[in-house]
């Protein structure tokens, strides 16, 4: 009996043998019939985050900034581009071209 137990907890069987049929129906029977709600549960969770809120960036062209230091029509805009009523602008970033040249701006906005 103890030799037994022991050959199963080492498992010193060969792959031809009806041992290894038994454990690899085992392992199949395991697979396949075990409720998913075993595993649900099983992910990290997320480590908390800062309280304020996430800041977005929004390319914006230069059609449509006339003036990248005047935020009150720069906010506006940005509120009707990204649909969000509650956009508020935290910065502005020249987006330039390889000859310096000014083809937008990314407007960081929260």
């Amino acid at each position: 009996m103890l030799s037994t137990i022991k050959k199963a907890f080492l498992w010193n069987y060969a792959r031809n043998t009806w041992q290894w049929d038994i454990l690899c129906v085992l392992i199949l029977v395991f697979i396949f019939l075990t409720p998913k709600s075993w595993f649900e549960g099983g992910e990290r969770r997320a480590p908390p985050r800062h309280q304020s809120p996430a800041i977005t960036t929004v390319l914006v062209g230069t059609e449509v900034i006339d003036n990248e230091t005047d935020r009150s029509p720069l906010e506006q805009r940005v509120r009707t581009l990204s649909g969000r009523s509650d956009a508020q602008i935290v910065g502005v970033r020249k987006v330039l071209d390889k000859d310096g040249k000014v083809v937008g701006y990314q407007v960081d906005i929260r």
